[in-house]
């Protein structure tokens, strides 16, 4: 399986408990195979909350799924 199809795959995981919360995510770019640039949308994108969640939600879901992965970034709307 594709990198990208792995983390395209971890995000759909995560996907239902963001729209849980009126919010989505987007994949925006891998960086060098080891670093995944993503968008939060929606009520996520404004969330107090959202590095916890695009850390330990995000981030451990895709490296479950991709472990050369070494970090994730959001880029804010």
């Amino acid at each position: 399986m594709e990198l990208r199809d792995k983390i395209l795959l971890a995000l759909d995981e995560i996907r239902p408990f963001l729209e849980a919360d009126g919010g989505d995510i987007a994949l925006i770019d891998i960086v060098e195979d080891k670093i995944v640039k993503v968008q939060l949308q929606g009520a996520c994108a404004g969330c107090s909350v959202n590095q916890m969640t695009l850390k330990s939600g995000v981030e451990m879901t895709i490296k479950k799924h991709a472990p050369e992965i070494e970090e994730v970034i959001n880029l804010d709307t």
